[in-house]
């Protein structure tokens, strides 16, 4: 009901009670109809019954057939009579008018003294007992007066009553009644609708008003024609409708203003006003597009300003931002309306040249450089002397992608830099491979910087048993990171590559021992308590071909009096199989002094379970690279399980790294692996910390 709109409710309210009173009513009366009618015919049953039994007395006691037939013929002739039956004591039928559905019985004499009714769901059935009317005199004297025998029955009546004739003026009561209700109804229905409407007209026409205004429209106005309160709605309504149209006119307006201010603000440079990044990516996207559908061909041009950081160190940022102003103006007053200029960023700039090929592309790009190299920027009265590096990639329906024509630009560009500075160079494979090597060159001299200011750092995670018993011991792996020149820690993953490209990593793993055995003592009170614990080691496969680094391990063992049990040394499974003759025997060296050995990234080799047999490790790592996508993974948890099937048979035991949820973790405990670390285990922590006692 409470979806229901006014004039509904309105016509409920007032044809409900009505509706309640008529039923009640007519149910009454109906009711109180049908039962008369039961009555009714239950009294004539018994009275035919009463009259058929004394009547029927003498033809039973003489046993005159002729005469009971007659009587119960007689009798059947009445109303709603299906059939009469008379019968002896015995239960005999005597006389019978009609096709009564059963013979009636009597089980003994004294039970037929009695009248009885019974009913069915279609007939009554009466029945009487046929009684002496006298006694005769010989029976008094033979007995005293408190022994005189009861009348005594002879025989008994039965009358059956057709329910037929009065279930159909029970249906036609109903029927009546129905009729009665449904006119009272109709009537009422009538005058509440006439009723209804003259109450809700004004009402819906107000609500309509509303709904269009709530639906945005706001030059909707209503009649102001009715009294009372409802005139105070209807003036209320108009007035609201005239203030929200004002305010939402302003409003859009505003809102207009504001769009196309945020719309222009995220597609460019608030310096230069030229096209930003995401924007130049927008253009180039669909120029790459274009490219593919359309067979056309554009070009991308990277460029990167030579010597703008002389102008940024010696003048301030501010002269750094009006140079590149200024140099906006000049550059896009060199270009043609369809082509892009874009800030990319810092002192770089983007160039699409739409529709244009390396070969025309080349004149444009050498007249950017010439107009930079001659332009004098004068700061304070201070002139300023720049070139500008460019980078060139034809853009064809055979570019790979967006960010692989970016890649390719930002190289040739560094190729130009990378010969001389101030020069046009057009992207060719090679250049790849120049950054990135000069990338890794690059670290080289921020590692060995890092180890001379010692801005190399140890963390620790610990390696726990999964399954913890007497015997487990609990690892605590030794992790490297380095600090950049403004204190931010770097990931190995970042500068290992590079070290060992350029022959750094024994150096590292030199320095990675001396950090972690010289603070052996002190790590191990810090972590444990009483527990037996043991220190992991990483080395790589360019330290064991070092045939001075076994000496210098056992003088570090010898200084700083670590236990060889306490130490374990891990090697990656790829480095083990590059190096085997020396990992062997450094492992067979050590590990007959009691030292650990661990097998890490255990399965990324292709002849894993092969040298696995040669190599006389104690733990065996299992690669991360399974680990970590094992719960949505089969194949991954496979071969997980596989591995760890393997080192248990050899003897060895299983540690799986990457565990980052708990549900990892319930997975390795049902393939029932020894040792796990990961995140979810507990994060790396810094060594300096937790020597200092700064960490829970």
């Amino acid at each position: 009901m409470k979806n229901w709109g006014i004039k509904g409710k309105v016509l409920f309210l007032a044809l409900a009670p009505a509706t309640l009173i008529a039923a009640v009513l007519v149910l009454h009366f109906v009711n109180s109809r049908i039962a008369d009618l039961e009555q009714s015919l239950r009294e004539r049953g018994l009275a035919i019954a009463r009259q058929l039994a004394p009547a029927s007395e003498y033809g039973v006691f003489a046993g005159n057939r002729d005469i009971l037939q007659r009587l119960s013929d007689a009798a059947l002739k009445e109303a709603d009579i299906n059939w009469v039956v008379i019968t002896d004591i015995n239960g005999d039928i005597l006389a019978a008018s009609g096709k009564p559905s059963r013979l009636p019985h009597v089980a003994n004499a004294h039970a037929g003294l009695d009248f009885a009714v019974a009913e069915t769901q279609s007939a009554l059935n009466f029945s009487a007992p046929v009684r002496l009317s006298q006694i005769e005199l010989e029976d008094v004297s033979l007995h005293s007066a408190s022994e005189m025998p009861r009348v005594r029955s002879v025989g008994r009546v039965y009358v059956e009553m057709s329910r037929a004739g009065t279930s159909q003026r029970k249906n036609e009561l109903i029927r009546n009644g129905l009729v009665i209700m449904l006119l009272g109804l109709v009537g009422s229905g009538f005058f509440a609708f006439r009723m209804s409407r003259e109450v809700t007209r004004p009402i819906q026409r107000l609500s309509a008003a509303v709904r269009k205004i709530g639906a945005g429209n706001l030059d909707v106005r209503v009649a102001e024609d009715s009294a009372g309160e409802l005139k105070v709605l209807e003036q209320g309504i108009n007035t609201m409708a005239t203030t929200l149209k004002l305010s939402r006119d302003n409003l859009q307006d505003k809102i207009a203003e504001a769009t196309a201010r945020l719309s222009y603000q995220a597609a460019h440079d608030t310096l230069t006003g030229l096209p930003n990044r995401r924007e130049f990516e927008l253009r180039v996207e669909r120029a790459l597009t274009g490219a593919r559908e359309q067979h056309q061909t554009h070009t991308l041009c990277y460029l990167d300003l030579d010597q703008f950081k002389v102008v940024n160190d010696t003048s301030g940022h501010v002269a750094g931002d009006e140079l590149l102003r200024q140099l906006a103006v000049l550059l896009q007053g060199k270009l043609r309306d369809r082509d892009t200029l874009a800030r990319l960023g810092g002192d770089e700039f983007g160039v699409l040249l739409e529709n244009c090929s390396l070969e025309q592309a080349q004149p444009i790009a050498e007249v950017l450089r010439q107009m930079v190299k001659e332009f004098r920027f004068v700061w304070h009265d201070k002139p300023f002397v720049i070139g500008v590096s460019i980078g060139l990639v034809a853009i064809t329906g055979e570019s790979e992608s967006l960010s692989a024509l970016f890649s390719c630009a930002d190289a040739a560009c560094y190729t130009a830099k990378d010969r001389g500075r101030n020069r046009v160079h057009v992207y060719v494979e090679e250049d790849i491979e120049l950054v990135r090597r000069h990338g890794e060159m690059q670290w080289v001299g921020r590692i060995t910087r890092a180890m001379e200011e010692n801005r190399l750092r140890l963390f620790v995670q610990p390696i726990v048993p999964l399954f913890p018993s007497a015997d487990a011991d609990v690892h605590y792996e030794m992790l490297l990171r380095m600090l950049d020149d403004d204190g931010q820690l770097i990931l190995p993953m970042a500068f290992i590559p590079a070290a060992e490209r350029y022959n750094l990593m024994t150096s590292i793993d030199r320095w990675v021992i001396s950090a972690a055995f010289s603070t052996f003592h002190q790590l191990f009170s810090a972590v444990t308590s009483g527990a037996r614990s043991i220190c992991t080691v990483n080395l790589s496969g360019h330290t064991l071909c070092d045939e001075h680094f076994l000496d210098f391990v056992e003088r570090q063992f010898t200084i700083n009096q670590v236990p060889y049990a306490s130490i374990c040394f891990e090697i990656t499974e790829t480095a083990a199989i590059t190096n085997l003759t020396e990992a062997i025997e450094f492992i067979r060296v050590l590990k007959a002094k009691g030292c650990k050995f661990s097998l890490d990234d255990f399965g990324s080799g292709l002849s894993s379970f092969t040298y696995l047999k040669n190599l006389p490790v104690d733990y065996l790592k299992i690669d991360g690279a399974f680990v970590k996508d094992m719960e949505t993974d089969p194949m991954d948890r496979a071969m997980v399980e596989s591995i760890n099937n393997i080192g248990h048979v050899m003897g060895l035991k299983t540690i799986a790294e990457f565990v980052e949820s708990e549900q990892i973790l319930e997975h390795l405990k049902a393939i029932q692996v020894d040792y796990v670390q990961g995140d979810w285990i507990k994060a790396p922590q810094p060594l300096s910390s937790l020597l200092a006692g700064k960490l829970p």
